[in-house]
């Protein structure tokens, strides 16, 4: 059997866990998504997870700052904008008419487990308008 070592904080970070806390709320307030937020903790701090600390990233942010939909159902949808977008300039072009179909079907689904979940309303349906409104 291996054994994995278990993880431990790396002697070179030098922020406990409030002072790490606060910086994410700073980077939330600033308009980053979690999965950003992340990157730029490792990048530009240091950083190399918060886990180790006994922090999850998304837990902080949603404590103290409300967003309408999930970090990856807004991603989607910020694609099925662009993708709409581009098919309605280029009426010829199959390729990203299925690429759209595709990605609105990953909304549709994600959208089905959100709202089981409670984290989305029973009544959020999925429109390209309702999209454009929630993107820009």
């Amino acid at each position: 059997m291996i054994k994995i070592p278990k993880k431990a904080v790396k002697s070179w970070v030098t922020y406990d866990k409030d002072e790490l806390e606060k910086l994410i709320l700073k980077l939330a307030k600033e308009g980053n998504a979690s999965s950003k937020i992340g990157v730029i903790l490792r990048d530009q701090y240091g950083i190399p997870s918060t886990k180790v600390m006994g922090i999850r990233i998304d837990k902080v942010v949603e404590k103290e700052v409300k967003r309408d939909v999930p970090d990856d159902l807004f991603d989607l949808l910020e694609k099925a904008v662009n993708l709409h977008a581009h098919v309605n300039k280029y009426k010829k072009d199959r390729k990203s008419r299925h690429d759209l179909d595709y990605v609105e079907s990953k909304i549709r689904r994600l959208a089905k487990y959100y709202r089981a979940s409670k984290k989305l309303p029973k009544t959020w349906e999925y429109t390209i308008d309702k999209a454009k409104l929630l993107v820009k």
